[in-house]
């Protein structure tokens, strides 16, 4: 496909003195020097470029997993990102075969995932440009409907709220009341008719053929596992097609998938364009690019532990149902939170099903509780304990802000 290669040659600078390669000396002499070697083959277009490109990203990756994650120095991210980006354009060089570009596809994604932005995101823009390579069909309208009803893997039936303990509702209240009636006294509150207006319930409604269209092909990070406290939980990198295909459509699958707090909002602009960030967000201290935006996709049965977490958050649900309970900071003693660093903020119990003996206090705890349905946005103060659970097939967004 050699209109692959010219369309990612047009990404690149004209010239090998106008492509930047510039580091801190926290990077060796000789990795700098790798890298314009590599540079240099690129623009040579010799074949061993991909070859260099897959030293410095398997050294790279060394330094990425050394210590913890906030201890990385940005440098050794943007080193794996160049390195990407060689092994990509090395990929890509002469007739790309339709593996070799959903390949630089994936490859793009890991610079995404475990890199830094550089020249300008252009790992985004490659992604862009050989997205349009892939042969894919777009769903026809019949097809463009909410996931499909068939899919029924652990559908539970309408759970009843006690209406002592329900989520209040109120239908798109004025930003005044919304802040003087739940943003300063901290109360949960479920909005309405808040986000009727998104892309994603109007123009072109959520659906499975149409993940796939927009994001099939992308590598992203799956929970697996029934919640993240459990021993056996870990993650994968599985494209969302192989997501789909394995979590979501295969009633025989052994075990859950979840992609889970992950910004797919940032890796796949095609589907932010489809949601808008709440005006109630306006009533915090930052500015819009300091909101995190996260999605929340997986078949019913997948389940976020009472935890707690340090930001406002809207959480909005597209797609399907989830059932959720609160708690408020002051319940914190009667919760039981792990003593470790790591999950001092996720209580030890098991919120349906919680063990009395061991925990006897949680059921001293008062709660509020709600199932949050498609077009609804359910508004989770700073530090309430929440507990998750999909009641079927689910897509959900949340906003966090100061």
């Amino acid at each position: 496909m050699a209109e692959a290669w010219r369309d990612v040659q047009a990404l690149l600078p004209a010239t090998q003195p106008e492509f930047p390669l510039v580091f801190s000396e926290i990077v060796e002499p000789s990795v700098l020097a790798l890298l314009e070697l590599t540079r240099e083959q690129l623009y040579r277009a010799s074949e061993s470029c991909a070859e260099k490109a897959q030293v410095i990203i398997d050294y790279a990756w060394e330094k990425l997993n050394t210590g913890t994650w906030r201890d990385v120095d940005k440098e050794w991210r943007r080193v794996y990102s160049y390195g990407c980006l060689f092994k990509v354009v090395g990929m890509c060089n002469g007739d790309a075969s339709q593996a070799k570009i959903q390949a630089a596809i994936n490859t793009c994604d890991m610079g995404l995932l475990m890199g830094a932005s550089i020249m300008d995101n252009i790992l985004q823009r490659l992604v862009a440009v050989l997205k349009s390579k892939v042969k894919m069909q777009l769903p026809s309208k019949a097809e463009n409907q909410p996931c499909p009803k068939k899919l029924k893997r652990n559908v539970t039936p309408e759970l009843q709220i006690d209406a002592a303990v329900s989520v209040p509702r109120v239908k798109c209240p004025a930003l005044e009341s919304f802040r003087s009636d739940f943003l300063v006294p901290q109360k949960a509150v479920i909005l309405e008719g808040i986000i009727d207006h998104w892309p994603a319930f109007r123009e072109h409604m959520w659906s499975i053929d149409y993940l796939r269209v927009v994001a099939g092909c992308r590598t992203v990070p799956v929970e697996l596992g029934s919640r993240y406290t459990d021993e056996e939980w870990s993650q994968k990198l599985l494209t969302v097609n192989e997501f789909i295909d394995h979590y979501i459509m295969d009633e025989a699958a052994a075990g859950l998938g979840y992609l889970a707090q992950h910004q797919l909002f940032d890796q796949v602009p095609e589907l932010k364009e489809d949601i808008r960030i709440p005006d109630y967000c306006c009533l915090g201290e930052g500015d819009e690019d300091d909101i995190t935006i996260n999605a929340w996709f997986g078949p019913g049965g997948t389940v976020s532990p009472l935890h707690q977490d340090p930001q406002q958050n809207f959480l909005a649900q597209v797609v399907g149902r989830k059932y959720i309970r609160l708690y408020s900071l002051e319940q914190t003693e009667n919760l039981y939170p792990y003593q470790s660093q790591l999950l001092h903020n996720t209580s030890q119990v098991d919120v349906e099903n919680p063990d009395v003996v061991q925990f006897p206090n949680f059921m001293k705890a008062s709660y509020q509780e709600c199932v949050l349905q498609p077009g609804e946005v359910l508004f989770i103060p700073k530090q309430h304990w929440h507990y998750v659970r999909s009641l079927q097939l689910s897509f959900s967004v949340s906003f966090w802000w100061s």
